[in-house]
């Protein structure tokens, strides 16, 4: 097979330190990938991406590119904001491009159930950048959790602090993750995917209600703190999120009937349940670090890990597969926990994938993998 073509739509910082560097990572380990357009509306970033990317076309728009490019791309790779994503998707699935995006999957759940469906009818992947499952030490969870050393899980809590809002680059819009015009929420937008994937996954369901609450203490349209509760046929899960903290870390603990783990950035303590003679109860105690780079904001050394994943959806045509699917029920979330949070933190309950009429897209998807294999 070719190297597979890629238009890097968005060249901002996390396309740059992120995206755009994971690419070049592959390029000296095996070619597997070639970027060959680049579209951003910012001239000083296009200017920049010509630099760094001297055999690449470059566009001042997503249409002026796909327009161009037509039948010379596999892929395009979406890091623009989040107002932009739906858009940019349908244009490039309308052309036959799989695509890979950017969290949240889009800024609305219309704009969400849009992009699953057209992927659906296109036979075109759609694939979410849900980061945060491949970093090592959330990768160390997964294998505790599937050894059964804690028992089944009923409880998880995970907390996410940041001392600002993550920057954008200088040359356009530094602060657009505070305006809702092109963000479409605060923190929960920016980091409520992250948080809620990783619940389902620790949790082996998906969320049936949501309570939560918003606070904006900085001069913004945007929440720069949030905190919900959500309710699992499994059990609860409770977060909170904050831009206003002192420093920069993630807190996770995830609750067994025989034991529990608990994760701080890098280090990761696993408390195990042990009945002695007479049926005491005593504990041990394993901790661990695990080196995962979460002070280094493009979150660069995840990303081809994710890729990987993105390349076997594209092989096995799983169009419109589980972390598509999550990444709908994530924006579903989101919206949700908005209106609950409107109604005084009342909580709301969730349509789930029903929203997508009856899982029809599951069920598409489904028939599209068996008439491959």
């Amino acid at each position: 097979m070719h190297p597979l073509r890629g238009a890097l739509i968005g060249y901002g910082f996390i396309m740059e330190k992120g995206h755009a560097a994971g690419y070049r990572q592959r390029a000296e380990n095996g070619g597997d990938v070639e970027i060959v357009a680049i579209a951003d509306v910012s001239p000083e970033r296009r200017a920049a991406a010509q630099a760094a990317w001297p055999g690449a076309r470059v566009y001042a728009d997503h249409r002026a590119l796909l327009e161009a490019e037509a039948g010379r791309l596999d892929f395009v790779d979406i890091a623009t904001p989040p107002s932009e994503h739906a858009a940019v998707a349908l244009d490039a699935q309308a052309r036959g491009l799989h695509v890979l995006c950017e969290k949240p999957l889009a800024a609305s759940i219309e704009e969400a159930r849009a992009m699953l469906r057209q992927a659906t009818a296109v036979q075109r992947v759609l694939y979410p950048c849900h980061n945060y499952k491949h970093a090592p030490v959330i990768k160390t969870v997964r294998s505790l959790i599937g050894s059964g050393r804690i028992g089944k899980v009923h409880l998880v809590t995970l907390q996410t602090f940041r001392n600002t809002h993550a920057k954008g680059v200088p040359a356009w819009r530094t602060d657009w993750r505070r305006e809702r015009r092109y963000s479409g929420g605060g923190i929960a937008m920016d980091h409520g995917s992250h948080t809620f994937y990783l619940a389902f996954e620790w949790l082996g369901s998906y969320p049936v209600g949501i309570s939560a609450r918003t606070t904006t203490l900085g001069p913004y349209d945007t929440e720069d703190d949030f905190s919900c509760n959500l309710r699992f046929p499994t059990g609860i899960a409770s977060a909170h999120l904050s831009w206003n903290a002192g420093v920069r870390k993630v807190l996770y603990t995830v609750h067994g009937d025989r034991g529990a783990i608990r994760v701080e950035d890098d280090d990761v303590e696993l408390a195990v349940q042990e009945r002695g003679a007479g049926g005491a109860i005593g504990w041990t105690f394993e901790r661990q670090a695990i080196s995962s780079d979460w002070m280094d904001s493009s979150h660069v050394t995840w990303f081809n890990s994710m890729f990987d994943d993105f390349k076997t959806a594209i092989a096995r045509r799983e169009f419109v597969g589980r972390e598509a699917e999550e990444s709908f029920l994530c924006v579903q979330l989101i919206a949700t926990a908005y209106a609950s949070a409107r109604e005084g933190g009342r909580e709301l309950p969730l349509e789930g994938l029903a929203a997508l009429d009856g899982d029809e897209v599951s069920a598409k998807r489904t028939r599209a993998s068996g008439a491959s294999s």
